[in-house]
């Protein structure tokens, strides 16, 4: 009994040995298992590397720029004609433009030109002025820049206006030699927010020019002086003051017109400068101006035989105009001077002037002295392959980022 006793005991002590093994191996296998949440998620891992090939999101396409939309809607026929600035009369034909009604309305969207500039004989009252330029802004169907020559001083086709009833400001030597930038500032504001008000868009000042020449007569007391630095701080002001306004403005003439003899007005004008020497004076007030924020830059019709030649002003170019982009680092818009003084049309046929000044690089052609035969010009010079679409795209960007820019076209 006691052997067996033993047996039964030894026997019952093994398999409780044996189920408290297994016991704990069977915890130990359910310790390893991880939880539901992990077990899903390890799964869906496990698909999508195994069964799923790696996905590349494609990038969000860049949206396309208002002016390029614009732009890529446009005939070429429209782009060319977008080139051009040009006076009421040579839009209509007519001998004096005082209105703008069905010849305008028609002219307009035959020859959607880029801008209008207007003089002493198209201004006339406020109201006459207002209703002018609203009815052509009412017809076009790309917004034109509404210009005039408001520097103050001698060159006023407002202000001299007693009918206007706006600001008559003295010559900018005047301005200058009171030492004082917030009187320019004045000028820019005064003048932008008096001709905004009128229905224009666009000012051909301030004047940029240093009055580096006694003997010149063409620019004179239209400058702020003969010192670089003073003139360069006036400059900036006057820009300033216009950028406060609704009021585009333009820096004239590079690359500086105040050193020459000549008025290029009435014939060929030159600078005997260096680069060297236009750097360190006459370049000054366009840079002070063009990092003030202004708008435009108008070339003027000026030889630089120590620069470039001794044949080809300024305005045609290619290395003055790459200048002005490159070196001043000017992003807006180029115009020319006007291109009806005899500085161009004693050596060049309106055709080959505006052609050969888009070549250089110039945005915008004002007052070809023929306007159909400079537009003629422009398609012949593409026909013949010594213009492009792609150039003339360029510049026309240019314009309609302008106009955006200055609230003229929007979305």
């Amino acid at each position: 009994m006691r052997k067996e006793s033993r047996y039964k005991g030894l026997t019952y002590f093994l398999v409780t040995l044996v189920f408290i093994f297994s016991v704990m191996l069977v915890g130990c296998r359910e310790s390893a298992k991880p939880n539901a949440d992990e077990t899903e998620t390890g799964s869906e891992q496990k698909m999508e590397q195994s069964n799923e090939p790696e996905t590349i999101k494609p990038e969000t396409p860049k949206k396309t720029d208002l002016a390029t939309e614009l732009l890529n809607r446009m005939t070429l026929e429209e782009k060319v004609y977008q080139l051009f600035f040009v006076t009421p009369e040579q839009l209509t034909g007519a001998s004096v433009v005082t209105a703008a009604g069905n010849t305008t309305k028609e002219c307009i969207q035959k020859y959607p030109v880029g801008g209008v500039i207007y003089f002493s004989q198209n201004i006339k009252t406020r109201e006459q002025t207002s209703t002018m330029l609203k009815n052509l802004q009412s017809y076009a169907k790309i917004p034109v820049f509404t210009g005039v020559d408001e520097e103050g001083g001698t060159v006023s086709r407002i202000g001299r206006n007693a009918s206007m009833a706006t600001t008559k400001f003295p010559n900018m030597m005047t301005i200058g030699n009171s030492g004082n930038p917030e009187k320019a500032y004045e000028v820019g504001y005064t003048i932008g927010s008096e001709c905004s008000a009128l229905g224009f868009n666009l000012d051909f000042a301030p004047v940029a020019d240093i009055f580096s020449n006694p003997e010149n007569r063409v620019i004179g007391d239209r400058s702020f002086g003969a010192n670089a630095e003073l003139v360069s701080e006036m400059v900036a002001s006057c820009v300033a003051g216009f950028n406060d306004t609704d009021m585009l403005c333009t820096l004239k003439h590079f690359p500086g017109h105040g050193n020459t003899l000549t008025d290029s007005h009435y014939g060929a004008a030159a600078t005997n400068k260096t680069l060297e020497e236009l750097e360190n004076e006459e370049f000054l007030p366009f840079k002070a101006g063009i990092k003030a924020g202004a708008d435009f830059v108008m070339v003027g019709h000026i030889l630089t035989p120590n620069i470039t030649d001794s044949v080809t002003p300024a305005v045609l170019s290619k290395e003055m105009i790459s200048l002005l982009r490159d070196e001043l680092q000017f992003e807006g818009v180029i115009i020319t001077d006007a291109m009806n003084m005899a500085a161009i049309t004693d050596y060049y046929s309106s055709s080959e002037a505006a052609v050969k000044a888009i070549q250089a690089g110039v945005d915008m052609v004002l007052i070809p002295a023929d306007f159909p035969s400079a537009v003629s010009g422009v398609f012949d010079a593409l026909n013949r392959g010594e213009l492009t679409e792609a150039m003339i795209d360029e510049h026309v960007n240019r314009i309609l980022k302008a106009k955006i820019d200055n609230g003229l076209i929007k979305n």
